[in-house]
């Protein structure tokens, strides 16, 4: 009985909030790396929580041998509100949480993921960017954009003084933006034949899609722009780099 107490004690979980996590990459890539680099005692769970208003509740009070979370659509800006510390932040939004003496840090690993997935397809021709979304994924994308000094526009389902429409959108706005990025769960699996509703006759050969949905591999806006000759990337390397960079931030004791 002792040694059962003191295996559980012992065990380090981890997790992923969001809704819906129906197909999450997280828990499979993560029960994978602990099972190949015989890491034991660690597991990491899904926690689908309809709001975030039952974060404390359904999750940092149910499990308090939570060692660190990562966050997905929609609750990257709303996590905001819970963390005890915001240091480590670049931008308005937070895709990774250690947790450290029952404090609470945030950090965005968003940012490096795209960044690094980003460039080895990435040419001086790819611009100006055309950022599709506006939620929490965009910022860091923005983020990155300002940081390798691209220019880009911001599309929105709404116009505003910092974004423009999709109904105002015509060919050749689409034609002038070279670099076209997808941050909406749009084409994402159950719900594949969905997509950004640009008008994709301007897109061509000198384009450059990069969408952050993985499920499926080819989104039916990346098979839009592969028709059209132009590069196409998918999220799944921005997946991989994001989750060993939270493995790294949740292993760092000096972070």
């Amino acid at each position: 009985l002792i040694h059962l107490l003191t295996h559980s004690l012992s065990m380090k979980l981890f997790g992923l909030i969001g809704y819906p996590l129906s197909h999450s990459f997280s828990k499979k890539y993560f029960t994978e790396k602990f099972e190949r680099e015989q890491i034991a005692g660690h597991r990491y769970e899904l926690f689908p929580i309809e709001h975030i208003g039952l974060l404390k509740e359904q999750v940092l009070d149910a499990y308090p041998e939570l060692c660190g979370l990562n966050i997905t659509i929609p609750y990257k800006k709303e996590v905001l509100d819970f963390l005890d510390d915001r240091s480590a932040l670049p931008l308005d939004a937070c895709n990774c949480i250690k947790m450290s003496k029952g404090k609470l840090k945030g950090f965005n690993t968003d940012v490096i993921g795209f960044e690094e997935s980003l460039k080895p397809l990435l040419l001086s021709s790819h611009s100006p960017a055309l950022v599709l979304g506006t939620g929490g994924a965009a910022e860091a994308v923005v983020f990155v954009l300002e940081k390798l000094r691209i220019p880009y526009s911001i599309a929105s389902r709404s116009s505003s003084p910092k974004t423009v429409d999709y109904q105002s959108m015509d060919a050749g706005f689409i034609a002038a933006h070279k670099l076209i990025i997808n941050t909406t769960p749009l084409g994402t699996y159950p719900n594949a034949e969905t997509c950004p509703p640009i008008p994709y006759d301007g897109v061509g050969a000198d384009h450059y899609l990069f969408d952050l949905v993985y499920n499926p591999p080819e989104t039916k806006f990346l098979r839009e722009g592969a028709r059209r000759g132009a590069t196409i990337k998918n999220g799944s390397d921005m997946l991989i780099i994001q989750a060993e960079e939270s493995w790294r931030i949740w292993n760092d004791p000096d972070l």
